[in-house]
This record gives structure tokens, sequence and C-alpha cells, in this order.
């Protein structure tokens, strides 16, 4: 996230960016010590509310991708020649062919 905004969240104009690109990453990367850490920081300094907000947000924009992964969408074409090499790698074509025959 924080290479989305160019490697820190100051630059963004959003208020307490770098506290939460560091909640979203930690939970995002299932590191249970750094979330504990963000998790305090960003209720110490945005409160309760604003937590569950973000820890919300990050729920969701998680669950969409994986809908949309698990439903079969199309992977954009800029996607899928950035990571042909991973996708052949770890046999993910498999799968389209198993849909695609039934």
């Amino acid at each position: 996230m924080g290479a989305a905004l160019e490697g820190d969240g100051e630059t963004s104009r959003v208020p307490q960016a770098t506290l939460l690109i560091e909640f979203a990453e930690a939970v995002l990367r299932g590191d249970e010590p750094r979330q504990n850490r963000a998790r305090t920081a960003l209720y110490r300094a945005l409160g309760a509310a604003a937590l569950v907000d973000a820890a919300a947000i990050v729920a969701s924009f998680n669950a969409v991708v994986k809908i949309a992964d698990g439903s079969g969408i199309p992977l954009e074409e800029a996607k899928a020649a950035a990571t042909e090499d991973l996708r052949t790698a770890l046999g993910l074509e498999q799968f389209n062919k198993n849909i695609a025959a039934d």
C-alpha cells in the first residue's frame, strides 16, 4: 500500500494515512504482533469508531478481491501479462482448463 502512495502516507493528504497503511498491511500480511501494535496506535490516534471503520474497510476490500477471484472474473490484460510467469510456476492455468471442460 505504501508503494501505491509513493512510499508513505504523508504525501497522500489523508489524515493519519501512515497509521492506516500500517494497520491495513499488518492485517493483510497476517502479522499478529504488528497487527496489535498498529491496532493500538490507530485506536489511540483516532478512537474506537475509526478503528472499527478501518477494520471494516480492510475486510471489505479483501473480501471483494476474493469474491472476484473465486467467481472467475477474467483477469485484465495488463495483470495477465505481469503475472504470467508466476501463474505458470504455480500451475494456476489448470483451473481455467477445468472450468472450460465443464
